[in-house]
């Protein structure tokens, strides 16, 4: 039927060609016949009404008669005045009654005249009879033409064209053989699309039949279209279970598949209900992991295993097309739930424009057009023009504040910025504010506060926020970071926990509220919030802090397996370079190795100069020492489990701290000759001292942009060891040890006294000249 409806709509408009005939039955289908071969002599309301009272294929002329054309005038006419049309097989072939007078031979010749009149006072005499006695309800017909297989036999016949004239009731398809006929139907629409698809004139008809017979044809694989959703914060959920999510703004992916090979054998929607592939290809184990998910999968199954028949084959079909329909049902389901997730993701269009606004929304759309195009200055100018004509506009001033933003950005000026910052609170304070300009203004005057380093400024910003907004959960964990930012960790506690408290499912607030516990040395109860909120996926969770310090509390409650694990899943985040290097502040490229030989650092001379005068430079700490000054301070890092351990720091950040080196001149003097050691501001030189019964965590340095060395004071004579990731080792005296202490490592002080060494970290041998001055303080 779709070659019928479209055959009109080419006809009207005078297209030479129009859509292929489509064989519905791809058994019988012997030839594919094109518009061309079809009698284009025959008007459109003729060929309609021969559709409705012959088989599928009348009226279809074979180019090798076209010279006899009288066979082809002869039937319609003889249909026209009421004979009996000639009897045609499904296929399209004539019987031998059939002819109409054409015979074997060739008919008489008449003039091209003679027959434009014949076939101009037929179709007059068809258009007629079609309006006046309303033979065909065109309506009725269209409407029906998606139904066109009522008998569900493959093709379009006699009995098809009663049902759809509504003379004849349509018979329900046998649900066995709905799916293979599907299958059929489609396989042989795009065939002939593809065969058709190179004429420009039929791509609308392409077009159509592939819409048309993908909705009858088989569900697709739910596999794909999951794969193509994949997210990484899903296999997080896979490796720990989480109740179902109680906000429908997020759907958990699961990334498995790329590192699981087997996972294609069975599929779940996001619904959660199984979707399974034939059972050749699917194990027990699998289909009894993945029934229990869902009570109606269950429940379906049950039915599919009931025998409806004494025949195993049907029975085996039966359960196939049961299969085919359900998938059919949960990708439309999936369809509906990814489509409503995108709705809900959209964000609600921002109200800008107050009434006085819209008066020169004209103005102030040809100013942002230009900021928008990336020519700030012109942009700038066009908005403090604006402004200066219209000083009560809101939404002038907030562009005059995005553009000075914009030439901030650009010029590298702190001086912009901060004018870009003030009208940021000049458009924010003025009168008739629509609600969403005044959260934007303020919101990104915080922003930049905070990239100037003005984090009192910013934190006040973000009070009168919440202040305004006290509904807005996301401005309140804003409000958290910005307490954390400036190191009141009990600030932001009391914000986290008021979030919590009316949202405690949010995920930012769950990792948050769990490293603050952590940094409070809480580790058993910091452990569920930073899990639940890296598992909840939502935007600011996925940071590899939050791993790494999972992680590290995993371990320091003795579940090494799960810490190993989330180590894995921040690496493949791309959070860290491998499971045991785990540092977050990082130059790419750089050589990674956990112990390294002096000769592969290049600093050879300086770890000459270390081990040559290893004694002096002890001396020179024991008398500080024994001064008991107090210049051995504290490890303040959270890193031991238990025991004392001191630290006495000359150098940090590439800078000598305070008066430290008048306590050991010599040692310092020594050191001053090496750049790479006194320049590595991402390091630091100093004296640890470690008392017996010391245990330091496994823990990791923060950059991959240096090395350490170790060079030994006083060194019991056992009992003192160092683990970096798999390999342990121990101090000597006079001797240096050179790590890269970004890797994961461990110290043991089990001996019966203490143990002195001095500690220089150096510049990472393959780090450029450039990269040395510009690199960031750590």
């Amino acid at each position: 039927m779709q070659r019928y409806r479209h055959y009109g709509n080419s006809y009207s408009s005078s297209s030479s060609s129009a859509a292929p005939v489509e064989e519905l039955h791809a058994e019988e289908e012997e030839e594919v016949y094109t518009e061309e071969e079809v009698c284009e002599e025959l008007p459109v309301e003729e060929e309609e009404e021969e559709v409705l009272h012959t088989p599928a294929g009348a009226g279809v002329c074979n180019e090798e008669e076209a010279p006899l054309m009288q066979e082809e005038v002869q039937p319609v006419a003889q249909e026209a005045e009421g004979k009996t049309a000639p009897v045609e097989s499904k296929n399209g072939k004539r019987t031998e009654g059939g002819g109409g007078g054409g015979g074997g031979g060739g008919g008489p010749k008449y003039s091209m005249f003679t027959w434009f009149v014949v076939l101009a006072l037929l179709g007059v005499w068809s258009s007629v009879a079609v309006v006046y006695f309303d033979i065909v309800d065109y309506d009725n017909v269209i409407g029906k033409l998606t139904a066109y297989d009522t008998d569900g036999d493959g093709d379009f016949d006699v009995e098809d064209a009663k049902v759809l004239l509504g003379l004849k009731t349509a018979k329900t398809p046998n649900v066995r053989d709905s799916a293979e006929e599907k299958t059929e139907t489609s396989k042989a629409s795009d065939e002939t699309t593809n065969q058709q698809g190179a004429e420009p004139a039929e791509a609308t008809t392409s077009q159509t039949l592939t819409e048309e017979t993908t909705e009858s044809g088989p569900a697709p694989a739910l596999g794909d279209e999951v794969s193509g959703s994949q997210d990484v914060e899903s296999e997080i959920q896979a490796a720990v279970p989480l109740p179902p999510p109680v906000d429908d703004d997020f759907v958990p992916d699961d990334p498995r598949d790329s590192a699981h090979p087997f996972e294609n054998d069975v599929g779940i929607d996001t619904t959660g209900v199984l979707v399974e592939d034939p059972p050749p290809q699917e194990t027990v184990e699998e289909a009894e992991r993945y029934l229990t998910s869902s009570k109606f999968t269950q429940e379906a199954a049950e039915e599919a295993e009931t025998p409806s028949e004494p025949a195993a084959e049907p029975q085996r079909e039966s359960r196939e097309a049961e299969r085919e329909a359900e998938a059919e049902g949960e990708v439309t389901t999936e369809k509906q739930a990814e489509e409503k997730l995108k709705d809900k993701a959209k964000k609600k269009k921002p109200k800008l424009l107050n009434k006085f606004d819209k008066t020169i929304k004209a103005e102030i759309d040809a100013a942002e057009k230009l900021r928008k195009k990336g020519k700030a200055e012109e942009a700038l100018k066009a908005f403090e023009a604006l402004v200066q004509q219209f000083p009560q506009s809101p939404r002038a001033r907030y562009g005059k504040a995005q553009s000075e933003d914009d030439m901030a950005e650009k010029l590298r000026s702190n001086d912009m910025l901060q004018r870009a910052i003030n009208t940021y609170r000049e458009a924010a304070e003025l009168p008739d504010v629509t609600s969403d300009l005044l959260r934007a203004a303020l919101k990104r005057r915080a922003e930049r506060q905070q990239f100037l380093g003005r984090m009192r400024g910013s934190l006040m910003t973000l009070e009168k926020l919440v202040h305004i907004f006290p509904e807005d959960v996301s401005l309140k964990n804003d409000l958290g970071v910005a307490y954390l930012l400036l190191g009141d960790n009990k600030g932001a506690k009391k914000v986290y926990e008021e979030v919590l408290e009316v949202a405690p499912g949010n995920g930012f607030a769950k990792v948050h509220y769990g490293f603050i516990l952590k940094s409070e040395n809480k580790i058993s109860e910091s452990i569920p919030y930073l899990r639940g909120g890296l598992e909840s996926g939502e935007p600011g969770t996925d940071d590899g802090r939050f791993y790494f310090h999972l992680g590290d509390a995993l371990q320091r409650v003795g579940d090494n397996d799960n810490a190993y694990h989330w180590y894995e899943l921040g690496h493949q985040r791309g959070h860290f370079a491998s499971v045991w290097q785990r540092s977050l502040y990082n130059v790419d490229g750089l050589k990674a190795q956990p112990w390294w030989m002096p000769k592969e650092t290049g600093y050879t001379d300086l770890v000459k100069v270390l081990e040559r005068n290893w004694k002096m430079i002890r001396d020179e700490a024991l008398a500080v020492m024994d001064q008991n000054t107090g210049l051995f301070l504290p490890e303040e890092e959270n890193l031991r489990e238990k025991g004392e351990w001191g630290q006495y720091t000359l150098w940090q950040q590439g800078r000598k701290v305070g008066n430290s080196c008048q306590g050991v001149p010599k040692t310092c003097s020594l050191l001053e000759r090496f750049p790479e050691a006194t320049g590595c501001k991402r390091g630091q030189i100093k004296f640890s001292v470690m008392q017996p019964g010391t245990h330091v965590w496994p823990h990791t340095g923060p950059t991959n942009c240096r090395l350490r060395m170790h060079l030994g004071l006083v060194i019991p004579k056992q009992g003192c060891r160092i683990r970096c990731t798999n390999q342990t080792r121990e101090w000597e005296e006079g001797k240096v040890l050179i790590f890269d202490d970004s890797f994961e490592h461990e110290v043991w002080q089990d001996a019966d006294s203490y143990r002195l060494i001095f500690i220089v970290d150096v510049w990472h041998p393959q780090l450029t000249q450039y990269q040395r001055q510009t690199l960031s303080p750590i």
